[in-house]
């Protein structure tokens, strides 16, 4: 097992990781951007450093700064969180070159996943059914409009190296094609360097539906089950759970196959997600994050397992503690995605000083966090300033749960989606497990979710309504 481990991120997820590291009587070290300094992680670790002069996310991705600061500190493994340098394929080869261990996937799975056509290519021949589209990137415009009509519109124009959203377009007819090229490549361009695109099929309002798995050097890959994160606004996650609502037992074997077969044909190994389009009671892979996710909580809630340690163990050498027929499934849970932001302004970041933080608690509530009362949510990192997940044995008993715990959590000094999560739990597309994909489009329902005077729960009707 390691003696020292440093973790190259902030916020909630460097907090979680210090938590296991100390519970796993492991040292732990943490690095911070100059704006960074004092903040909550930095006091979680056993020892805290500043990686550069550097301000903002640029000190997070400094590899030379944080592999210096590695050696410096004698930490013999870095845990990457998630963002930042999490799917860095340099990195984490530059991490094993120094004899360091990258608690993640090898550097090869981590590069074959990175580039989506040639993962989409990879899962293709692996047998793993892949959303219809194209398996290599567009090279004109004449070569898009003879796929697309094949795949049959509407299309989704995709940049070859992106995700999270970004470089992403929707072409509905031949006529919309050339500008949906135009800004998938621009957008690939300026926030993944590569503005190579590709074609997909676009569904209009699929379910979003992922599947944690986890695998050793051994040759083991077990799942732990799915995620429904089917609640977005533009492509960006709000809240998750777990199982999914239209999910049932023979569904969720087939997903966990696909999703073990896809882990297997790429030699990964530590913990990862499969992502895929639930369309029609089809899955297609999407994509692999070769990390781990912001909802891993979801899964922990429901199987009993921490993610967070496995993949250390893992990465340790170690096999893995469970096979595939002692993961149990038990109960429902939910996760609302805690930002910094206005949704009545469309979804606008709301930076600021937290002025009041109260947290939640009780039975079957969990917070991540990474702030605390006087913090400051700063304009240039993530909005994401907690995450709130519940458990109960039922999704209805998991719903009035996060309700409630909602209706605790108090934060003051910036505008957060509090509100937002509160109302759209108490509509009735929620309520019958729809996407909500409508209202979150709903301008005028957004404005009607904003905290009444008294401070109570905002009377919202969503009925009616194409959820």
């Amino acid at each position: 097992m390691f003696n020292k481990v440093l973790v190259a991120n902030r916020g909630e997820i460097a907090v979680r990781i210090f938590r296991a590291l100390k519970e796993m009587s492991i040292s732990s070290v943490a690095v911070h951007a100059r704006d960074d300094t004092g903040s909550l992680h930095t006091r979680m670790a056993d020892e805290s450093h500043e990686m550069s002069q550097s301000i903002g996310s640029a000190a997070y991705l400094d590899i030379d700064a944080v592999l210096d600061l590695a050696q410096q500190v004698g930490a013999d493994a870095i845990h990457p969180g998630y963002g930042f340098l999490a799917e860095n394929a340099t990195f984490a080869g530059r991490c094993a070159d120094l004899g360091i261990t990258f608690i993640g996937p090898p550097a090869d799975a981590i590069a074959r996943m990175a580039r989506k056509t040639q993962a989409r290519k990879i899962m293709n021949e692996a047998g793993v059914p892949v959303i219809p589209g194209t398996l290599h990137p567009i090279t004109g415009a004449a070569e898009a409009a003879a796929a697309a009509r094949s795949i049959g519109f509407p299309v989704a124009v995709k940049a070859a190296a992106g995700g999270g959203g970004k470089g992403f377009r929707v072409a509905r007819d031949v006529t919309e094609l050339p500008s949906a090229l135009a800004g998938a490549a621009d957008e690939g361009r300026r926030f993944f360097g590569d503005e190579s695109v590709y074609l997909e099929r676009y569904f209009e309002d699929p379910r979003h539906v992922e599947v944690q798995i986890l695998a050793d050097e051994f040759g083991d890959v077990v799942h732990l089950g799915e995620r429904d994160c089917s609640v977005q606004r533009r492509h960006q996650k709000l809240i998750e759970e777990a199982p999914g609502p239209v999910v049932d037992p023979s569904l969720r074997a087939m997903m966990g196959e696909v999703a073990v077969e896809a882990a297997r044909a790429v030699g990964y190994r530590g913990a990862g997600t499969v992502e895929g389009l639930l369309h029609d009671g089809r899955y297609y892979f999407m994509e692999m994050n070769t990390r781990i996710q912001v909802e891993h909580g979801v899964t922990e809630a429901v199987t009993g397992i921490d993610i967070v340690k496995e993949g250390i163990r893992i990465a340790a050498g170690e096999p893995l503690s469970f096979r595939q027929d002692d993961v149990e499934f038990r109960g429902h849970a939910i996760e609302c995605r805690i930002n910094a932001e206005d949704a009545a302004r469309n979804f606008l970041p709301a930076p600021g000083r937290i002025e009041t933080y109260r947290a939640p608690s009780g039975p079957g509530v969990r917070v991540d966090s990474g702030v605390e009362a006087g913090s400051e949510v700063l304009p240039s990192y993530d909005s994401m300033i907690a995450k709130l997940i519940v458990w109960d044995r039922t999704r209805h008993d998991a719903t009035l749960r996060m309700i409630r715990a909602l209706d605790e959590f108090s934060i003051t000094g910036v505008r957060t989606l509090i509100p937002f999560h509160r109302a759209l739990l108490h509509t009735k597309q929620w309520e019958s497990g729809e996407t909500c994909r409508g209202l979150i489009g709903d301008k005028a329902w957004l404005r009607a979710t904003q905290v009444t005077p008294g401070g109570g729960s905002p009377v919202v009707d969503g009925g009616g309504r194409d959820g």
